[in-house]
């Protein structure tokens, strides 16, 4: 447990009661719930920011250029 950072944090009222009871049916700590949370949020940041470097060098396209080809193609 020496390896963890204590923190306070604030959540509402009815979140938190969600929280409780997805803890006692998955028999987790609500700090462990937490940590999950966080890390699967950070691990799709993590893709997303894989994504936005792959397309890096991909040509840009504005929207109105892109709304005609649609248009030029019968797909509008």
């Amino acid at each position: 447990m020496s390896d963890l950072q204590r923190t306070t944090i604030y959540i509402k009222p009815s979140l938190y009661k969600a929280l409780k009871l997805k803890s006692v049916q998955m028999e987790k700590t609500i700090s462990d719930l937490v940590n999950e949370s966080i890390q699967y949020s950070l691990a799709e940041d993590a893709l997303d920011l894989d994504a936005i470097q792959k397309r890096k060098n991909h040509p840009e396209r504005d929207f109105e250029s892109f709304v005609m080809e649609l248009k030029k193609n019968h797909e509008i």
